[in-house]
């Protein structure tokens, strides 16, 4: 028996049955603690099933109680969701919320077994499409029937499918060949039809991210779209389609009845200015008045036997039934109170569980409990449980990770692909015509499409790039490897390249001198480093082990990765130093928290240093709140601290009083000695000047340093350079943060108002940032006037510094509600109790500002809102449309990472050229900018620093990057196999990045689920593919198989590690020994050639290189 079922079991067995005869309506469950409700629904159903509908109090509250009965039964269980985007916010009808209401609707009607549904007053609320009505417009297609295809489109067409390329949302479909990709309005997936003639072969639910296949099902049921074919007379209440059996369940009866009635006032007011509502469905929404009153719905409950979770007012009758249940423990992260408790539980015999979906979290508090010398008492279920509860008549207890570490708890709902994610995902990727491209050889051009050319009979597929002048190049799809899309800054076009110049080839040298000059000095302090002696700290202690598991949020993969290698680095002999790069609220902060504690328990001091005052303020306010338990002592030095203040502070540094200080440049200061300093803790390096950097080195010499930065080094080069300096990369979002609510709104003094009063009517505070310090304090007017209760703060970075400060202070230690504020928020103020943004002419601001800024909330475990003002989206200009569209779409923590990021790269700031980098990727785009500094960095390696990296070198097999092959034979994806263009292309990068013969495999088993069988021309294509693999691990840059012979290029350049290499060594010396006249060694005035005879086709030159490579190995 599994654990969930036997604690469900042994729930059930002490407590109350469920009353199944439905003589009494109305039921009060006096005594249930925490989630012991939903044991007690999950016990009962799984002993009897029955129909149950559970109404939660708003749309939060249901997301937790559905994830724990699903943690629970497993399955049977369905949320019903309100239609819109945001619950009663009637402004945007969202298409996959609509979609899940069809789904649970029709399983009201036509499932076999009973059901769990979960919803809340904004989806009860809400009319039903019926499904009798779907069921009349539905189309069922069967494997192995008969599949007339025109009919069906044109079904399609009359429901309002809509005919794409490829299908991401619901109402879309698609026709390729002997394949039909359909997204049904009643279906969660799309479904991908493969026809044998006119039957159907087979059907398959496919992902519409990938567009590959999940599984096959045997049948496809097609609906219209509910939000348009229908009209009023076709909507039902929920309540006409329960089964008569059902059993409701309410957590607040006088609540839910409270928020129907001002969700039906609110509607009523819209449907009196419907012509404001802008979106088509959502008018047609109120046109057919497709919702419920406050009467009918308390009418609907007197049909149906009531369960209360809260009890209801005296008018209503109800029976009691009693529980003896009690919340879960306070703990606090006070590891030895959690002791006491479960020894008092083993004492009294109660058993208890410890719910977590994380396997690492249940390890952590074992080894917590072994190291305070406890019994581990307790047995480990991996599931999420809201929250935890005792009971003590069937002497159960559950607790659970989040409120043993106070830690957020967030749930997991399925959330609708939307077109515009996958839009934005491709238009990054995808080329179109006329947009430019980079040719690492050639230089920037513009992309013409793709051309099949005749060459010798043969057709071969290249891509056509116009050049200055109108100079076409050809590029075979076998060389797109050196092809990118040119990548630069927003609206500036770039300057296209002429073919044969050596404008190009001056730019690639200019840019990798100026690596190479940052590059040596770095590869030269690491070898310093290496070589000098340091601190070996000592390995974790439980209070170690304590502090990390007492971290608010769950680590990420990454996040734990840096903890490791940093605390591994510190227990090196040699001087740590290590760079953490990560996003806004990615957790490095929390790396070095955990670092600075493990140097102070071997005795030692930690020094932060951080480029603000602001920053400094933060961190202070940071480490004092994580490290106060452990009784460390924290203190900070900026220059608002008074002389006296600032004595003190050495004094406790000299002495060794003060454990962790955190300042600006003051802590460079020639009177700050320290006592035993340990660890230095940069924060955003690069904004510290040069004559700052060069007092760090004097202070970092023997000393383990750590450095913190937002802004991202390009990705080539944080792999380049990680010989150089030892670098982690937290790239992963925390997964328990929620979403930012992003929202575009037009500058309306009613929505701005809502805003602040939703949020400061739950104890928060507000951020409003505004572009302009000239009429800063009229906006802060504006605000006072709006909200009168609210007390409003204004801080801009030309204010006096002392005020500007105090202003800081103040609002993080919650005494003004709104912060009317330029952008100098952006970096280092993190207000956990701030949690609403309002950005205004958010037009204005590039990507990654937008993206810094959101950034600013969201950061505790409350539901965070950001509201964009700008004017009419028709007014923009695209790029500003674009902007904000994105950061909206994108809304998840790190889901807008790499988009903001690049965003900062193609601006140049902060980054490893400074303010060239920026005039660099503007003249030769983002990507071969990349591989520029990529060839940089190993052409140090291989030759000025060649004995650094001699272990490198010499593990090293592969010396040629990249290998062009030239041949007659057919090689393409036919333009009848592909029709999209960009879908072609996007497949042959796609195809030219893989690099094993595994992933070649399930590359052409996704082509044939995607297109249906591939011909001959295809494999050619991949056999060509699996000998650049060949040539590239034997060392040859370039072959050309043509009439009849082969010729394969040795590396063009003599000075080559290549030609020092085994291989060369094994292949020359067998060469030599092979007594083969249609085998013949060159040498042309720029290559060492390899010529064959008798090679008419790839497979037998395949073959021929083959058994070169396994000679060599051998």
């Amino acid at each position: 028996m599994e654990v969930k079922d036997e604690i469900l079991e042994r729930f059930e067995k002490y407590n109350e049955s469920w009353p199944h005869d439905t003589e009494r309506r109305n039921y009060f469950l006096d005594g249930l603690s925490g989630s012991s409700m939903l044991f007690y629904i999950a016990s009962s159903f799984k002993s009897k099933p029955m129909s149950i509908l559970y109404v939660a109090d708003d749309k939060d509250k249901a997301a937790y109680s559905y994830d724990t009965l699903m943690t629970l039964l497993g399955g049977d269980i369905m949320l019903l969701t309100d239609s819109f985007r945001r619950p009663g916010n009637f402004v945007e009808i969202n298409t996959a919320n609509v979609l899940r209401r069809s789904e649970v609707a029709s399983t009201l009607v036509n499932g076999v077994k009973p059901n769990i549904i979960v919803a809340y007053p904004e989806s009860i609320f809400e009319m039903v499409v019926n499904p009798v009505e779907l069921d009349k417009d539905k189309i069922t297609v069967k494997v192995g029937e008969k599949f007339d295809r025109d009919f069906v489109i044109e079904i399609l067409i009359e429901y309002g499918f809509e005919r794409v390329d490829f299908v991401y949302e619901p109402g879309q479909f698609s026709l390729r060949g002997a394949i039909v990709d359909i997204f049904s309005f009643g279906n969660g997936q799309p479904y991908r039809i493969e026809m044998d003639d006119d039957k159907v072969e087979s059907i398959r639910i496919f992902d519409p991210e990938t567009q590959l296949s999940i599984k096959n099902v045997d049948f496809l049921n097609i609906l219209p779209n509910a939000n348009t074919k229908f009209e009023a007379i076709d909507r039902i209440p929920l309540f006409e389609i329960l089964k008569e059996d059902c059993q409701i369940v309410l957590e607040d009866r006088g609540f839910i009845t409270e928020r129907m009635a001002i969700l039906y006032e609110k509607a009523e007011e819209i449907i009196q200015s419907i012509s404001m509502v802008e979106q088509p469905e959502s008018q047609k929404f109120f046109k057919d008045r497709s919702f419920i009153s406050p009467e009918m719905w308390e009418k609907s409950l007197n049909k149906y036997p009531v369960f209360h979770l809260t009890k209801p007012d005296g008018r209503i009758k109800c029976q009691t039934l009693n529980f003896e249940t009690k919340p879960h423990p306070v703990i606090s992260k006070q590891f030895k109170l959690l002791v006491t408790h479960l020894e008092k539980n083993e004492q009294e015999g109660i058993e208890t569980w410890f719910f977590s979906e994380n396997a690492r979290q249940i390890k952590r508090l074992e080894s917590i409990l072994t190291d305070l010398g406890a019994k581990n008492t307790f047995q480990p279920v991996i599931g999420s449980i809201h929250e935890g509860f005792l009971d003590t008549k069937s002497k159960i207890e559950i607790l659970t990770d989040h409120q043993i570490f106070q830690r957020y708890h967030q749930y997991s709902l399925k959330s609708g692909y939307t077109r515009d994610q996958a839009v934005t995902l491709r238009m990054l990727k995808e080329l179109q015509p006329g947009d430019y491209v980079t040719h690492i050889d050639h230089g920037v051009g513009k992309f013409s499409g793709l051309e099949t050319i005749e060459i010798g009979g043969v057709k071969q597929e290249s891509v056509r790039i116009i050049y200055r002048n109108n100079d076409m190049l050809y590029v075979s799809i076998n060389s797109l490897h050196k092809l990118s899309k040119y990548m630069g800054k927003e609206g500036e076009p770039p300057m296209i390249n002429k073919l044969g110049s050596d404008t190009w080839k001056n730019l690639k040298q200019k840019t990798k001198s100026k690596v190479k000059d940052i590059a040596k000095g770095l590869i030269n302090l690491y070898a310093k480093r290496r070589a000098s002696e340091g601190i070996a700290f000592s390995p974790d202690g439980y209070l170690q082990v304590e502090l990390e598991a007492s971290f608010l949020y769950e680590d990420t993969p990454d996040q734990y990765k840096s903890t490791i290698d940093v605390k591994e680095d510190m227990e090196k002999p040699y001087p740590m130093d290590r760079l953490i790069c990560g996003d806004v609220g990615f957790g490095k902060t929390e790396v070095a928290i955990r670092a600075a504690f493990k140097a102070i328990n071997d005795g030692y001091q930690v020094a932060i240093l951080v480029p603000t005052t602001i920053l400094a303020l933060q961190h202070y306010h940071t480490f004092h709140a994580r490290l106060k338990d452990f009784g460390v002592e924290v203190d900070y030095l900026n220059r608002f601290k008074t002389t006296k203040e600032k004595k003190e502070v050495y004094e406790g540094l000299q002495s060794g009083k003060i454990d962790l200080v955190i300042g600006t440049h003051a802590l460079l200061n020639k009177d700050v000695h320290f006592k035993n300093l340990g660890l230095l803790v940069i924060d955003e390096e690069q904004k510290f000047g040069v004559q700052a950097k060069e007092k760090i080195r004097s202070m970092k010499v023997n000393v383990d340093t750590l450095t913190l930065t937002a802004t991202p080094i390009p990705r080539t080069l944080q792999f380049s350079l990680m010989a150089a300096r030892d670098l982690s990369v937290i790239r992963t979002p925390p997964p328990n943060r929620q979403p930012i609510y992003t929202e575009i709104r037009l500058f309306e003094q009613r929505s701005i108002r809502e805003a602040i009063e939703n949020e400061l009517g739950r104890g928060g505070q507000v951020f409003f940032v505004h572009d302009r310090v000239k009429n800063l304090g009229e906006i802060g007017e504006l605000i006072a006037g709006l909200v009168p209760d609210a007390s409003v703060a204004i801080a801009h970075g030309q204010m006096d510094s002392k005020i500007l400060e105090s202003t800081l202070v103040n609002f993080i230690e919650g005494k003004f509600d709104v912060l009317v504020s330029t952008n100098i928020i952006e970096t280092g103020l993190d207000i956990p109790n701030a949690n609403t943004m309002i950005i205004n002419n958010a037009h204005h601001y590039g990507l990654s500002d937008l993206h810094q800024l959101r950034g600013r909330v969201g950061r505790s475990n409350k539901k965070a809102y950001c509201y964009l003002i700008s004017p009419p989206m028709s007014t923009l200009t695209p790029e500003a449309k674009k902007r904000l569209k994105t950061i909206v779409e994108f809304s998840e923590l790190g889901s807008g990472f790499e988009i903001a990021m690049r965003d900062l790269d193609i601006r140049g700031s902060g980054n490893l050229l400074g303010g060239e980098q920026s005039g660099f990727i503007s003249e030769m785009g983002y990507d071969a900018f990349q591989r520029v500094l990529e060839e940089a960095i190993q052409e140090l390696k291989e030759d000025e620093f060649k004995e650094v990296f001699k272990n490198e070198i010499d593990k090293k097999k592969i010396f040629v990057k990249d290998v062009t092959i030239e041949t007659d034979s057919e090689m393409l994806i036919p333009n009848y196999y592909v029709s999209s263009t960009s879908e072609r292309l996007s497949l042959y990068h796609e195809m030219d990045a893989i690099e094993d013969e595994d992933t070649l495999q399930k590359f052409l088993t996704d082509l044939s689920d995607r297109f249906g069988p591939y011909p001959d021309a295809v494999e050619e294509l991949a056999d060509g593919l699996r000998m650049r693999w060949l040539l590239r691990i034997l060392g040859f840059e370039r072959a050309v198989i043509k009439n009849g012979s082969l010729n394969a290029y040795f590396p063009s350049n003599p000075q080559s590690p290549y030609y020092e290499s085994e291989t060369f060594l094994s292949l020359f010396q067998y060469l030599g020994v092979m007594k083969d006249p249609k085998v013949t060694v060159q040498k042309t005035l720029k290559n060492l050639v390899l010529r064959v005879k008798g090679i008419k086709n790839i497979q037998s030159a395949m073959q021929f290189f083959e058994s070169l490579t396994s000679t060599i190995s051998s």
